[in-house]
Protein backbone atom coordinates (compact mmCIF):
# COMPACT_ATOMS: atom_id res chain seq x y z
CA UNK A 1 0.00 0.00 0.00
CA UNK A 2 1.40 3.53 -0.64
CA UNK A 3 1.56 5.73 2.34
CA UNK A 4 3.00 8.68 0.45
CA UNK A 5 0.84 12.02 1.35
CA UNK A 6 -1.36 13.28 -1.71
CA UNK A 7 0.17 16.12 -3.28
CA UNK A 8 -1.57 19.70 -2.31
CA UNK A 9 -0.80 20.46 -5.85
CA UNK A 10 -3.85 20.56 -7.86
CA UNK A 11 -4.33 18.31 -11.09
CA UNK A 12 -3.98 19.31 -14.60
CA UNK A 13 -7.28 18.86 -15.19
CA UNK A 14 -8.64 20.65 -11.71
CA UNK A 15 -6.31 23.79 -13.15
CA UNK A 16 -8.59 27.00 -13.46
CA UNK A 17 -9.40 27.76 -16.92
CA UNK A 18 -10.54 30.74 -18.79
CA UNK A 19 -13.86 31.07 -20.17
CA UNK A 20 -12.22 31.23 -23.31
CA UNK A 21 -12.56 27.48 -26.05
CA UNK A 22 -11.38 27.61 -29.71
CA UNK A 23 -12.69 24.29 -30.78
CA UNK A 24 -12.71 22.21 -27.16
CA UNK A 25 -8.97 23.53 -26.71
CA UNK A 26 -9.51 24.97 -23.51
CA UNK A 27 -7.02 27.69 -21.72
CA UNK A 28 -5.52 27.47 -18.69
CA UNK A 29 -5.98 30.89 -16.62
CA UNK A 30 -2.35 31.04 -15.33
CA UNK A 31 -1.40 34.57 -14.07
CA UNK A 32 1.92 36.00 -14.69
CA UNK A 33 4.38 36.20 -12.77
CA UNK A 34 4.59 38.81 -10.07
CA UNK A 35 8.16 39.74 -10.97
CA UNK A 36 7.03 40.12 -14.62
CA UNK A 37 4.75 42.44 -13.78
CA UNK A 38 6.73 44.65 -11.61
CA UNK A 39 9.11 44.80 -13.93
CA UNK A 40 6.88 46.53 -16.57
CA UNK A 41 5.34 48.95 -14.07
CA UNK A 42 8.80 49.76 -13.43
CA UNK A 43 9.84 50.19 -17.31
CA UNK A 44 6.88 52.46 -17.85
CA UNK A 45 8.04 54.48 -14.67
CA UNK A 46 11.74 54.36 -16.09
CA UNK A 47 10.62 55.66 -19.59
CA UNK A 48 9.77 59.23 -19.04
CA UNK A 49 13.10 59.79 -17.34
CA UNK A 50 14.88 58.35 -20.44
CA UNK A 51 13.17 60.17 -22.87
CA UNK A 52 14.20 63.59 -20.75
CA UNK A 53 17.75 62.63 -20.42
CA UNK A 54 18.57 61.72 -23.69
CA UNK A 55 15.56 63.39 -26.06
CA UNK A 56 15.05 66.24 -23.72
CA UNK A 57 17.19 68.90 -25.91
CA UNK A 58 20.56 68.65 -24.19
CA UNK A 59 23.05 68.49 -27.03
CA UNK A 60 25.46 65.29 -26.94
CA UNK A 61 23.30 62.78 -25.57
CA UNK A 62 21.00 61.00 -28.01
CA UNK A 63 22.57 58.09 -29.59
CA UNK A 64 22.25 59.94 -33.04
CA UNK A 65 24.51 62.78 -32.01
CA UNK A 66 26.69 60.02 -29.84
CA UNK A 67 27.17 58.66 -33.22
CA UNK A 68 28.01 61.52 -34.75
CA UNK A 69 31.18 62.48 -32.41
CA UNK A 70 32.81 59.08 -32.94
CA UNK A 71 32.23 59.48 -36.67
CA UNK A 72 33.55 63.01 -36.98
CA UNK A 73 36.82 61.58 -34.58
CA UNK A 74 37.63 58.30 -36.74
CA UNK A 75 37.35 60.68 -39.82
CA UNK A 76 39.82 63.31 -38.20
CA UNK A 77 42.37 60.49 -37.82
CA UNK A 78 41.84 59.00 -41.21
CA UNK A 79 42.88 63.37 -42.12
CA UNK A 80 46.14 62.43 -41.03
CA UNK A 81 47.23 61.05 -44.38
CA UNK A 82 45.98 63.80 -46.48
CA UNK A 83 46.67 66.95 -44.43
CA UNK A 84 44.36 70.27 -44.80
CA UNK A 85 42.94 70.26 -47.79
CA UNK A 86 42.67 73.51 -49.44
CA UNK A 87 38.55 74.70 -51.19
CA UNK A 88 40.52 75.24 -54.53
CA UNK A 89 39.04 74.18 -58.33
CA UNK A 90 41.56 71.65 -58.61
CA UNK A 91 41.34 69.90 -54.91
CA UNK A 92 37.59 69.98 -55.53
CA UNK A 93 37.72 68.19 -59.01
CA UNK A 94 40.47 65.94 -58.18
CA UNK A 95 38.59 64.59 -55.27
CA UNK A 96 35.34 63.92 -56.89
CA UNK A 97 37.00 61.29 -58.77
CA UNK A 98 38.52 59.24 -55.55
CA UNK A 99 35.65 56.75 -54.39
CA UNK A 100 37.41 56.04 -50.94
CA UNK A 101 37.06 60.06 -49.80
CA UNK A 102 33.60 60.34 -51.37
CA UNK A 103 32.17 58.09 -49.18
CA UNK A 104 33.35 60.53 -46.39
CA UNK A 105 31.69 63.62 -48.04
CA UNK A 106 28.51 61.85 -48.37
CA UNK A 107 28.52 60.71 -44.63
CA UNK A 108 28.90 64.54 -43.92
CA UNK A 109 26.21 65.06 -46.38
CA UNK A 110 23.76 62.75 -45.23
CA UNK A 111 24.46 64.00 -41.30
CA UNK A 112 23.92 67.51 -42.05
CA UNK A 113 22.37 68.50 -45.52
CA UNK A 114 19.76 65.90 -45.94
CA UNK A 115 16.88 67.57 -44.19
CA UNK A 116 16.91 70.54 -47.05
CA UNK A 117 18.40 68.99 -49.78
CA UNK A 118 16.84 65.52 -49.80
CA UNK A 119 18.95 61.80 -49.23
CA UNK A 120 19.66 62.24 -52.99
CA UNK A 121 20.41 65.88 -53.45
CA UNK A 122 17.02 66.35 -54.98
CA UNK A 123 16.09 69.02 -52.99
CA UNK A 124 13.48 69.60 -50.02
CA UNK A 125 13.46 72.71 -48.39
CA UNK A 126 16.67 73.34 -50.47
CA UNK A 127 16.91 73.77 -53.88
CA UNK A 128 17.30 70.58 -55.99
CA UNK A 129 21.35 70.06 -56.50
CA UNK A 130 21.01 67.19 -59.25
CA UNK A 131 20.16 69.67 -62.54
CA UNK A 132 22.25 71.74 -64.06
CA UNK A 133 20.71 75.14 -62.66
CA UNK A 134 22.49 76.97 -59.34
CA UNK A 135 21.54 79.97 -57.86
CA UNK A 136 24.64 80.89 -55.44
CA UNK A 137 27.47 78.75 -57.79
CA UNK A 138 29.36 80.06 -60.75
CA UNK A 139 32.45 77.94 -60.25
CA UNK A 140 33.01 74.77 -58.48
CA UNK A 141 34.85 76.17 -56.14
CA UNK A 142 31.60 78.68 -54.74
CA UNK A 143 29.76 75.32 -53.71
CA UNK A 144 32.75 75.01 -51.06
CA UNK A 145 32.42 79.13 -50.09
CA UNK A 146 28.66 78.67 -50.02
CA UNK A 147 28.86 75.58 -47.50
CA UNK A 148 31.71 77.73 -45.03
CA UNK A 149 29.76 80.76 -45.36
CA UNK A 150 25.94 80.05 -46.00
CA UNK A 151 23.88 81.80 -48.58
CA UNK A 152 20.02 83.27 -48.85
CA UNK A 153 20.32 85.58 -45.50
CA UNK A 154 21.00 82.31 -43.52
CA UNK A 155 18.67 80.17 -45.13
CA UNK A 156 21.98 78.05 -46.10
CA UNK A 157 23.61 78.40 -42.83
CA UNK A 158 27.00 78.20 -42.47
CA UNK A 159 29.22 75.44 -41.91
CA UNK A 160 32.73 76.60 -41.66
CA UNK A 161 32.69 76.46 -37.51
CA UNK A 162 30.73 73.29 -37.24
CA UNK A 163 32.46 71.01 -40.10
CA UNK A 164 36.32 70.23 -40.31
CA UNK A 165 38.19 72.16 -43.55
CA UNK A 166 38.60 68.70 -45.18
CA UNK A 167 34.93 68.22 -44.37
CA UNK A 168 33.84 70.90 -46.51
CA UNK A 169 36.32 70.39 -49.31
CA UNK A 170 34.66 66.45 -49.36
CA UNK A 171 31.15 67.27 -48.84
CA UNK A 172 31.40 69.87 -51.38
CA UNK A 173 33.17 67.67 -54.09
CA UNK A 174 30.10 64.76 -53.67
CA UNK A 175 27.69 67.97 -53.90
CA UNK A 176 29.64 68.78 -57.04
CA UNK A 177 29.33 64.64 -58.48
CA UNK A 178 25.09 65.33 -57.81
CA UNK A 179 25.35 67.22 -60.93
CA UNK A 180 23.47 65.87 -64.10
CA UNK A 181 21.74 63.12 -61.89
CA UNK A 182 18.32 65.57 -62.88
CA UNK A 183 16.27 63.97 -60.19
CA UNK A 184 13.01 65.15 -59.34
CA UNK A 185 11.85 66.97 -56.36
CA UNK A 186 9.34 69.56 -54.87
CA UNK A 187 11.12 72.63 -56.62
CA UNK A 188 11.42 73.56 -59.68
CA UNK A 189 15.01 74.95 -61.57
CA UNK A 190 16.41 77.72 -60.23
CA UNK A 191 19.01 79.56 -60.74
CA UNK A 192 21.23 79.85 -64.07
CA UNK A 193 23.14 77.10 -66.06
CA UNK A 194 26.57 77.41 -65.49
CA UNK A 195 29.92 76.08 -67.52
CA UNK A 196 30.79 72.36 -66.66
CA UNK A 197 32.86 71.47 -63.97
CA UNK A 198 37.06 71.47 -64.79
CA UNK A 199 38.33 68.13 -66.14
CA UNK A 200 40.41 66.32 -63.02
CA UNK A 201 44.18 66.47 -63.45
CA UNK A 202 46.26 63.55 -64.69
CA UNK A 203 48.03 63.35 -61.26
CA UNK A 204 44.49 63.07 -59.48
CA UNK A 205 43.82 60.18 -62.05
CA UNK A 206 47.13 58.42 -60.73
CA UNK A 207 46.23 59.24 -57.19
CA UNK A 208 42.99 57.71 -57.73
CA UNK A 209 44.36 54.53 -58.70
CA UNK A 210 46.77 54.41 -56.02
CA UNK A 211 43.56 55.17 -53.47
CA UNK A 212 42.17 51.89 -55.19
CA UNK A 213 45.11 49.71 -55.04
CA UNK A 214 45.20 50.45 -51.47
CA UNK A 215 41.93 49.26 -50.53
Amino acid sequence: MDNKPASDSPRVDESPKTDHAYDGIEEFDNPLPGWWKWLFVATIVFSPFYYLYYHGGTPGRSIEEGYGVALAANTRLQFEEIGELQPDATTLVNYMEKDNWMRVGKIVFQTHCVSCHGREGEGKVGPNLTDEHYKNVKTIEDIAHVVNNGAAAGAMPKWSNRLHPNEVVLVSSYVATMRGKMLEGPRGAEGNVIAPWPEATAESETTTENDSNKE
